[in-house]
C-alpha cells in the first residue's frame, strides 16, 4: 500500500429479478453500461456479484418444504447441531448453517442453494464482462456467512476469478523490520464485506464495484477454494457437544477392545469400568 491509497465501493443499480435461464453476464453488463454516468468501469475494478442471483440464473432452485431434505442433500459433514439449527460442511468445503440454502430474497415457496461451483462462475462472469467492456477486472461472488466467537454474520467471498483472495505476505518485514511469519490476509472476504455495505440484504443491489485494489488482480489466482482451511489444520472440526460425543464413544470402543481378550481366556483380572457417566460428572 502507499501513502494515500483510497478504496472505493459502489453499489450498481437496475439489476431486476433474475429468472433460471438469464444470461447473467449480460444482465450485469446492461446495469453497468447504464451505471456509466457514474464513472466507466476501469482496469483493476473488482465486481462483487451476490450468491443469490448466479443461483438464480443457474436454476439453483427448489420448493421451500424440501428445505432440510436440500440441506441433507448439500451436507458432507454435520460440525454441530443445537436444535433445529445445523452447521454442516457443504460440497463446496464452506462450514456453515444449512449448508448455504437459504429462504431470503427469493420467490414464496421457494429456497436457494449456492452454485455448483462458484469459482466457474465468477470466470465465465469475468471473461464475458471483460470482453464486452475491454477492461481487466476481477470479480468474486458472495455470501452471507456466521463467524465462530462472534455474533452477527459478515459477507464472504466464495467464488472468485482474476484476484488473488489470499494476500500471503508471509516473508516480507512489517514496519519496525520484523518478518512476518503467519501473516496472510483474507483480502478475498474483506472485498466482500466492504461490498455489502454498499449492496445490503434488503435493497435489491445485489452488484458492486470494488475499485482501488488492482495490486490483487492475477490472472492466475486459484479461485475462493483457496481459502478452504484443509482439515489437517483446522483445530475446531466439531461442534464442543459432538466433540465430546465422539470421544466418549473411542474411548468405550478402546476400553472394549481392550478388555475382550482378558475375558477371553478368563483371566480373573478385574472388570474395567464401563464409561457411562454423564457429561456433568466427567
Amino acid at each position: 500500500m502507499t501513502a494515500g491509497h483510497a478504496l472505493q465501493v459502489v453499489a450498481v443499480e437496475g439489476i431486476g429479478e433474475i429468472a433460471p435461464g438469464d444470461d447473467l453476464a449480460v444482465i450485469l453488463g446492461d446495469a453497468l453500461d447504464a451505471h456509466r454516468r457514474d464513472g466507466s468501469l476501469a482496469t483493476g475494478d473488482i465486481l462483487a456479484v451476490t450468491s443469490k442471483i448466479v443461483s438464480k440464473a443457474e436454476g439453483r432452485i427448489v420448493r421451500a418444504d424440501d428445505r432440510e431434505q436440500a440441506i441433507t442433500d448439500e451436507t458432507v459433514r454435520v460440525v454441530a447441531t443445537r436444535g433445529a439449527t445445523r452447521i454442516v460442511e457443504n460440497r463446496l468445503g464452506i462450514v456453515g448453517a444449512a449448508a448455504g440454502v437459504d429462504a431470503s430474497n427469493t420467490a414464496e415457496g421457494t429456497v436457494l442453494l449456492l452454485p455448483v461451483d462458484p469459482d466457474a462462475s465468477a470466470s465465465r462472469l469475468r471473461r464475458a464482462l471483460e470482453e464486452r467492456f475491454g477492461v481487466r477486472l476481477g470479480v468474486v461472488i458472495t455470501d452471507t456467512l456466521g463467524r465462530t466467537w462472534r455474533e452477527g454474520q459478515t459477507d464472504v467471498t466464495i467464488g472468485a476469478s482474476g484476484v488473488r483472495v489470499l494476500d500471503d505476505l508471509r516473508g516480507s518485514t512489517d514496519a519496525q523490520g520484523r518478518v512476518l511469519d503467519v501473516t496472510v490476509p483474507a483480502v478475498g472476504d474483506e472485498i466482500a464485506a466492504a461490498a455489502d455495505l454498499v449492496k445490503g440484504k434488503s435493497l435489491g443491489r445485489p452488484l458492486a464495484i470494488v475499485r482501488g485494489l488492482a495490486h490483487l488482480l492475477d490472472d492466475d489466482a486459484p479461485g475462493a477454494r483457496a481459502m478452504i482451511r484443509s482439515s489437517a489444520t483446522d483445530m475446531f472440526r466439531l461442534g464442543t457437544d459432538e466433540a465430546w460425543a465422539e470421544g466418549f464413544a473411542a474411548g468405550v470402543a478402546a476400553s472394549s477392545a481392550a478388555a475382550a481378550p482378558a475375558s477371553a481366556v478368563g483371566s480373573g483380572s478385574a472388570e474395567a469400568p464401563v464409561p457411562g457417566a454423564s457429561r456433568s460428572e466427567s
